[in-house]
């Protein structure tokens, strides 16, 4: 992985490759490269960002390339395992992992290939090279040895004398754009979006050619497909501006201010109801969810965050079982199927591949309820499941989640209410109750960013510090893992989440001045239990940082700095609460100077185990 484009046309493509990938950068990458036919094979990569690449290509003219950035998976960061990866006359850039790699190189080393990579990409350009000398045909050949791999894939291949790209897909994302002068693929609609919003997103099994003038694709079975019969063209709602940063100075500052706006979008189809209707998940959602008695959530990182808070509310308001799982353990875990259970996939992408698998196990177990939250509409995990919520949080591109996650909330508060009315647990007051909260959220949110200037001082004092401690208690303790990895992610200072109840198990050995301890003081049932919890912090002579409501008596005192949010919010007080901490990251990070929306060793979707 991380960012693959190709194009095939009558214009210079090389500006329309380094812009592609230039757009691809938000999805985390340690080395860059690209491939033209000018008209023989050349090969450009470097390490680092897009921008050397961009230097190095100057002045080339193509009509013909496949352009990548890699996040490593196999291999260190270096040139030498860049993609391209070559092999004669031919090159490929790879997405995925193959897990038969090592089998497949022994057997090509034997066969006289020599390798010049620690990569598994390098056995796939090797592989379509051997399966040419039988099969001449470059789409077959392709086709004939991906049949051969075991693993995740999206390539792009291109060979000399040869006036096409090849693409195919096994497990990771990969659409093609038509254009008026010729046509593109990308693993990424955004970085087509220069020049083309006419999409087809590629399916499991896929191999498909693209030329300046037409595409072919042919699905699994070698069988050739229609289009826009079998594969419909869909024309994509994103605009370039909906990519550009604007005024801000990161992607994630930008994503933060924009979350009113987000909630309101995903929010939009309920700004008029009396009540709520199941059909908000899908036309089989009002029979698929009766008689729903437990729920399933299968979620990674901040999703997974997501997921926890929504047990809370599933079982207090609709008073249904809820567990939530870290997908990539549940999918290797021996579980007991209940056919009778909802399955919910929460991802931002649609592409989590651990997330994905989950699902597909899940179904393979015979549990067939499942409902995908999700922000992309044509995404696999979308695709996978029978009902669907699309958050329209628009596109996020810092590698640090926050719109997104703010969005999967409202999402999933409105399953929550939706169970419970279907389980007869909920009066016409109480549904126009939450209903209300809802539409009022937006406006609640953006009066929490107008603590900003106060978040900033904050932050500041956090610069030099080492580690900090995150508490909350119920609902908010999701709520405090997630402010923990955000600071984790982006300023790499050592944080964790942890339910204030558990302080006194463990973690308040490690609480001393140089140890801040940040807590979610709302005003609820839990307040003065909470209280007692950060006097054991203060008697230890921790620093407590407290965000607490309006009317939460929490006093400021020495060694207990308060900020007061503007007003309690109930059951959705973690949407409104969650803000502050994606600020405190975000300036402790500008604080000491890191790469904000690009943080080391990450990736934004991550498509491989």
């Amino acid at each position: 992985m991380c960012g693959i484009v190709a194009a095939v046309a009558a214009r210079n493509i090389v500006p329309v490759l380094i812009e592609g990938l230039t757009r691809l950068e938000y999805r985390g990458y340690d080395s860059a490269g690209l491939a033209l036919l000018n008209p023989t094979l050349t090969r450009l990569r470097s390490v680092g960002r897009v921008a050397e690449l961009a230097t190095q290509a100057a002045g080339q003219v193509a009509h013909h390339g496949i352009a990548h950035t890699r996040w490593a998976t196999h291999g260190a960061p270096s040139e030498r395992n860049a993609h391209p990866h070559v092999s004669g006359g031919l090159a490929v850039v790879h997405n995925g992992i193959i897990e038969n790699y090592a089998e497949l190189k022994q057997e090509l080393m034997a066969g006289g290939y020599v390798f010049n990579s620690d990569t598994d990409t390098e056995v796939i350009a090797h592989l379509i090279q051997h399966t040419l000398k039988a099969e001449p045909d470059l789409l077959d050949a392709v086709r004939l040895a991906t049949a051969r791999l075991i693993g995740a894939y999206a390539i792009a291949v291109l060979r000399e004398a040869d006036d096409r790209v090849v693409v195919a897909r096994h497990g990771a994302p990969l659409l093609l754009g038509l254009g008026e002068d010729g046509n593109y693929a990308a693993s990424d609609a955004s970085a087509l979006l220069q020049v083309t919003r006419r999409m087809i997103y590629l399916e499991d099994g896929d191999v498909a050619e693209l030329t300046r003038d037409a595409i072919r694709i042919v699905g699994a079975g070698g069988t050739a497909l229609n289009v826009p019969g079998d594969r419909p063209v869909h024309e994509s709602t994103l605009s370039a501006n909906d990519v550009e940063l604007g005024d801000y100075r990161h992607y994630m500052q930008k994503e933060i201010f924009e979350q009113p706006q987000a909630l309101a979008a995903t929010l939009e189809m309920i700004g008029g109801a009396q009540t709520l209707s199941p059909n908000l998940f899908g036309v089989a959602a009002p029979e698929m969810l009766r008689g729903v008695r437990s729920v399933l959530i299968l979620a990674c990182g901040t999703s997974y965050h997501a997921g926890l808070v929504a047990r809370y509310w599933i079982e207090q308001l609709a008073g249904i079982a809820c567990s939530v799982e870290i997908a990539s353990e549940y999918r290797y875990r021996v579980s007991v199927p209940n056919p009778e259970q909802l399955v919910v996939a929460i991802s931002q992408s649609g592409e989590t591949a651990d997330t994905l698998a989950s699902v597909k196990h899940a179904k393979a177990l015979g549990m067939g309820r499942t409902l995908a939250i999700c922000n992309v509409p044509e995404s696999a995990i979308v695709r996978e499941c029978a009902l669907r919520f699309l958050t329209r949080a628009g596109p996020e591109i810092g590698v640090a989640s926050t719109k997104a996650f703010t969005t999967q909330l409202a999402a999933l508060f409105l399953l929550a209410v939706t169970l419970a009315k279907q389980a007869g647990r909920l009066s016409q007051e109480q549904e126009g109750a939450h209903l209300k909260a809802l539409r009022h959220l937006p406006v609640a949110v953006q009066k929490v960013l107008a603590l900003e200037p106060a978040i900033k001082v904050w932050a500041a004092r956090f610069a030099d510090k080492q580690h900090a401690l995150f508490l909350g208690r119920g609902h908010h303790y999701p709520i405090a893992l997630e402010g923990a990895l955000k600071l984790k992610e982006i300023s790499y200072i050592h944080a964790e989440g942890y339910p204030a109840g558990e302080l006194k198990h463990g973690p308040l050995a490690l609480v001393d001045k140089d140890m801040p301890v940040i807590s979610i003081a709302p005003n609820d049932a839990l307040l003065e239990k909470l209280k007692s919890n950060l006097k054991e912090v203060a008697a230890r002579g921790g620093e407590l940082y407290v965000f607490a409501d309006a009317d939460s008596a929490v006093d400021q005192d020495e060694g207990v700095h308060v900020l007061r949010l503007p007003e309690h919010y109930g059951l959705l007080s973690p949407v409104l609460h969650v803000v502050p901490l994606q600020l405190l990251s975000y300036h402790a990070a500008l604080v000491k100077g890191t790469d904000v929306d690009k943080p080391r060793n990450l990736a934004k979707s991550v498509t491989v185990e």
